[in-house]
């Protein structure tokens, strides 16, 4: 299946005003709903970082597990999750952040990394960055590095890809949405 950005974005669903007026949502429910549209993540995915020097993936709760915990299989590689405050049942190091809805916590088991460790991040998108600039910043508190913030969807109007850029992380997307885009 060769990529065509067209088709791959018209199985990203657009849901207006969720979860609050004037926000559309980008559900990728469909895109996993189709065999063939998965496996042109997946292998989008896979072609990127098949060669790459990094350790481990990092995925984000809870669409980031999804698209995250399928790579690490796909490239062997141990699966880090990154969980909102309260779900991780060991020692955790903890970081705040803003949210385009409000403020969270994101934890991370203090064990997971450690030094000479790299990773790369995977959500489902970035919008304003907040997600993965917390895991970046947990990811380095451990003395590990970030290889690269991954998704499959980027609003750079929310600047999100630049805020990370702007620590010296860099982002990748499969596809881009502008905010009025439906």
């Amino acid at each position: 299946m060769v990529f065509d950005e067209l088709s791959f974005k018209s199985l990203i669903r657009p849901v207006v005003d969720f979860p609050k007026p004037g926000v559309i949502f980008r559900d990728i429910t469909p895109l996993f709903q189709s065999p063939k549209a998965l496996r042109l993540v997946v292998d989008s995915f896979v072609h990127r970082y098949i060669d790459a020097d990094f350790s481990h993936i990092g995925a984000m709760d809870a669409r980031g597990f999804l698209i995250g915990s399928i790579i690490a299989h796909e490239l062997n590689k141990p699966l880090i999750l990154f969980r909102k405050q309260g779900k991780l049942p060991a020692d955790v190091l903890s970081e705040g952040y803003a949210t385009e809805y409000g403020e969270a916590f994101l934890e991370v088991h203090a064990d997971s990394l450690c030094e000479g460790d790299s990773v790369v991040l995977f959500d489902d998108l970035i919008a304003t960055g907040g997600t993965l600039i917390a895991a970046a910043n947990l990811v380095r508190r451990m003395g590990a590095s970030v290889h690269e913030a991954a998704a499959i969807i980027d609003l750079p109007e929310l600047a999100g890809s630049q805020r990370l850029r702007d620590m010296g992380v860099p982002a990748f997307s499969l596809t881009a949405f502008s905010l009025s885009e439906k």
